[in-house]
């Protein structure tokens, strides 16, 4: 268990995907530019057995923003998407409404 004090440390912020294309040295990840309304940032993540890069383009996701910078596979990845996931399906996680890039997720 963590305190709502450790939990608020985590910041959840929308961000839209501006661009996604495989990884070039995984075949289960893409790679993601993204709006997080005061920077763009790319993103790397495990998702490419569920969703095509072009289709995800233009669409809103939840992304975990003070993460640390990791390196996936020699591609820099600077945050986390969430996605629900359960058995053979991944689901993103996204607003119900389209809401301004950067937005904070309470």
């Amino acid at each position: 268990m963590i305190t709502i004090e450790q939990f608020k440390q985590v910041e959840l912020r929308i961000a839209t995907v501006l661009a996604a294309e495989p990884h070039p040295n995984a075949d289960r990840l893409v790679v993601l530019q993204v709006d997080l309304g005061n920077e763009r940032r790319q993103l790397v993540a495990g998702i490419r057995a569920h969703y095509e890069p072009a289709a995800l383009v233009g669409r809103q996701i939840v992304v975990v923003a003070n993460l640390e910078p990791a390196v996936l596979r020699g591609v820099d990845s600077q945050g986390m998407l969430l996605a629900a996931a359960g058995g053979e399906r991944t689901v993103l996680l996204r607003p119900d409404e389209p809401v301004p890039p950067g937005t904070a997720v309470r």
